[in-house]
């Protein structure tokens, strides 16, 4: 635990990318394959399952610390970080010089959640008395589910790509999907798998960034591909082998959620992969997003869930061809190989839609349409130039997303609570709302992003000022400032107190020209909502 503490510790205290880069390569070139192979698992966010209760840890590190359970709480509200709130509690008392191996306390935790709580305690509690400080904290961010390291997993495949001597796309590769250190070492993850054995795992996902420049800065029209930006959930669909798997973007493995994707084992050659979006789709066109989360919680889908919730794959590109990994060629040369696949009469065409090229003339026609996008049932265009490989992350260049304006509705601050980490001592977490027919006030968002560090400052001091009722961590303040919230999308919802649900709310300006009783009504809210249901 100490070489990988001071491996986090090198990696928080600089903010440049080559440091954090060479304390990566100095600690897996003097480190072994089984310590390398758990490390890389966290630094690229593969982290144990959480093993036990939050309120259980702040029970026991109280006891511990020997102060009552308020205290321990208030101390947390103003830390801001229970693992580090934790290791500040604790009294230094080093029982034991010896150092713990991550892997084997990674293996141990992986297994409490099978044990009873007088067990976990006993461990867990084992563990602070026998950690130093910075040990402590790095522990407890493992048992909390909330292990965050300041490196992208970008950053580590060029770390890697270093050790290894290996190419930073092949080593991207290898890190995809689900896999878990105890069964794998540095050979078996990273060299070239033998045919058959790592038939599961999916490419890296190539993104976009969104356009920060007029389009007409791209050049001439006709070198790219135009698509609609879709709304659903990024995916790859892979057959080898006999085996149909399903992956989204954020890794997860959802091929047993999407039975719709069964029949594509017969109906794929072997050795294919596809790049696109799942989404809904009835009648010829997209359902709302939020007919998707009808299904995804769901740990049985009815035959009822399918027919209301029935879901294709709008597909984007293809990735691997009869085996082979064609990511390297144009996207003209990959675009041409996918429309020949999907025209082809299989039973694949009722899951499988290839994605609309749309035909403009010129970027004007492209902003018009980008304007109204919500019309067609999408949120913006997408911008790929047809020369373009297949990349890995998010890079700048080839592939652009254009999204359409956020909707919005100005809101009044009712609810601030304090943040986390740096920001734990500021109330930077706040809840806004609408005016009812009754003329009083209903929660309809929550958001914390979207002020400068001085408007944050400055909001802070008014809330200390203005606060009239506490609630634990939770202030309630004078109805007064109010504020445009965007969002990217709104949908009724019987579990919010305003009767909808907003979709990636995010402040967009403090309405310093606004009073409190000239904020939107929920009936504002409830026409976006008629409207985008039309």
């Amino acid at each position: 635990m100490k070489r990988f503490t001071r491996l986090f510790t090198a990696i928080d205290q600089t903010t440049k990318t080559n440091e954090k880069i060479a304390a990566i390569v100095s600690y897996l070139a003097d480190s072994s394959d089984r310590h390398n192979l758990y490390a890389i698992a966290l630094l690229i966010g593969n982290r144990p399952r959480r093993p036990v209760r939050t309120s259980d840890l702040k029970a026991w590190a109280a006891e511990a610390a020997g102060i009552p359970d308020w205290l321990f709480e208030e101390s947390y509200h103003i830390v801001g970080d229970l693992a580090e709130a934790i290791s500040l509690v604790l009294p230094p008392n080093p029982l034991s010089k010896n150092d713990y191996r991550l892997p084997d306390v990674i293996d141990e935790l992986s297994t409490l959640l099978k044990q009873s709580d007088g067990r976990k305690r006993g461990i867990i509690t084992g563990y602070w008395q026998h950690l130093d400080k910075d040990a402590r904290f790095i522990f407890t961010k493992l048992i909390t589910g909330n292990f965050r390291i300041g490196v992208s997993r970008q950053l580590v495949i060029k770390a890697l790509s270093i050790h290894l001597g290996m190419q930073e796309a092949a080593v991207a590769h290898r890190l995809m999907g689900k896999w878990v250190p105890a069964e794998e070492t540095m050979m078996s993850l990273f060299s070239e798998p033998a045919s058959g054995t790592r038939d599961f795992q999916p490419y890296p996902f190539y993104l976009a960034y969104q356009l920060d420049a007029p389009p007409e800065s791209l050049g001439d029209i006709n070198d790219w591909y135009i698509e609609k930006k879709l709304d659903g959930i990024r995916g790859q669909i892979i057959v080898r082998n006999g085996q149909l798997f399903v992956w989204s973007r954020g890794e997860d493995l959802l091929t047993d959620k999407f039975p719709e994707f069964a029949q594509l084992t017969a109906s794929l050659p072997g050795g294919t992969v596809i790049d696109g979006e799942i989404i809904p789709w009835q009648d010829g066109r997209p359902l709302p997003f939020q007919v998707m989360q009808t299904r995804i919680g769901r740990k049985n889908l009815s035959q009822k869930a399918l027919q209301e919730a029935p879901l294709v794959m709008v597909c984007y590109d293809l990735l691997e061809w009869k085996g082979k990994d064609i990511r390297e060629m144009p996207m003209s040369y990959r675009r041409d190989l996918l429309e020949a696949l999907l025209s082809a009469p299989t039973d694949a065409q009722n899951v499988l839609l290839l994605s609309e090229i749309m035909p403009f003339n010129n970027w004007a026609e492209v902003a018009v349409f980008r304007q109204q996008a919500r019309d067609f049932n999408c949120e913006g265009v997408m911008l790929k130039r047809r020369d373009s490989s297949y990349g890995s992350g998010r890079r700048k260049g080839n592939w652009w997303k254009w999204k359409t304006d956020p909707l919005t509705a100005d809101g009044v601050l009712i609810y601030a609570q304090s943040g986390h980490g740096r920001r734990a001592n500021l109330y930077t977490d706040y809840t806004f709302a609408v005016w009812d027919e009754a003329g009083t006030l209903v929660p309809f968002a929550k958001a914390y992003s979207g002020l400068t560090d001085h408007e944050i400052t400055e909001l802070d001091a008014w809330i200390k000022r203005n606060t009239t009722e506490r609630f634990g961590p939770v202030r309630s303040v004078t109805p007064h400032h109010v504020f445009e919230i965007a969002f990217e999308g709104i949908q009724q919802s019987t579990r919010h107190k305003s009767g909808v649900a907003l979709r990636f709310p995010r402040i967009l300006r403090w309405r310093r020209d606004k009073k409190a009783d000239e904020a939107n009504t929920k009936a504002d809210l409830l026409q976006l909502i008629d409207a985008a249901n039309r």
